[in-house]
């Protein structure tokens, strides 16, 4: 039986190659990443640095864990130390999503958790995108497979939108494993996944119901016969297709109407 193992080095030259082709080609001259304290942006804000073209990694605090921070700017420290073109940028927007919090009506407060949570995502994105267009730079995007395109768990025009994903063709496992090569942070590595979006200590997992290799192993199995699962397998694909199913509109092209000549214009 042949067996496959992840080739974490090739991996990185490939996506480091990738991206300075793409810099070559848009005209930009560097990179823009928000970094949380989390894999994905520690993997991506490295693999940029690797280019050796100017990388911005940006701390955008907005309530957030004591944790996650320290390993935001531990990460932050240790890419300015080994990469001579890292910038290091803080930004702290609690004070800008207070004034938004201020304004948006309080209806009911399980839909207001969720809306004030995609609000600091839009306001992160937002904030790189004004420093991104101040150095003609573009926004790298630090989602997953699993997260892009399995789940969608992510906010749409949030830390979804962006200019550019390296490593969005790559599992949350492949992920770690690439974070391991590229020696992110012990911290980081160990640190239970999370969006940082809720100013406290939950996790993906919990926000799911699920891990990320169960998600995996969905992607992997959607459309194979069930019969012999466990039921915990089956309440992890029941799970898989609620999200896959209802985030479409985040992993599809907005809907265009298309106007038909027959429509358009008339006939004399």
């Amino acid at each position: 039986m042949k067996t496959t193992e992840f080739q974490a080095g090739r991996v990185a030259d490939h996506i480091v190659q990738w991206l300075t082709n793409y810099a070559s080609k848009s005209g930009q001259s560097g990179w823009v990443i928000g970094v949380s304290g989390g894999i994905d942006s520690a993997v991506t804000s490295a693999l940029c640095a690797r280019t050796g073209l100017p990388t911005w990694v940006v701390e955008l605090p907005i309530h957030q864990h004591p944790d996650q921070v320290s390993r935001a700017r531990e990460h932050m420290a240790h890419l300015a130390d080994a990469y001579p073109e890292v910038r290091s940028v803080s930004t702290d927007l609690t004070g800008t999503y207070e004034a938004f919090r201020s304004v948006v009506p309080h209806d009911d407060e399980v839909t207001q958790g969720l809306v004030l949570a995609n609000a600091r995502a839009r306001l992160r994105m937002t904030a790189l995108y004004a420093l991104a267009s101040q150095n003609r730079a573009l926004v790298v995007g630090t989602g997953n497979k699993v997260e892009d395109f399995g789940v969608g768990f992510y906010t749409k025009y949030g830390d979804g939108g962006v200019d550019l994903s390296p490593i969005a063709d790559l599992m949350k496992t492949e992920v770690f494993a690439l974070g391991k090569h590229l020696a992110v942070p012990e911290s980081i590595q160990r640190a239970a996944p999370t969006d940082g979006l809720w100013g406290d200590e939950r996790t993906d997992e919990m926000q799911i119901g699920a891990t990320y290799p169960e998600l995996e192993w969905a992607m992997d199995h959607v459309g194979d016969a069930s019969d012999q699962w466990s039921s915990r397998q089956q309440e992890v694909m029941t799970i898989y297709r609620r999200m896959h199913r209802a985030n479409q509109h985040k992993m599809n092209p907005i809907p265009v109407c298309l106007i038909s000549q027959e429509v358009r214009f008339s006939v004399s």
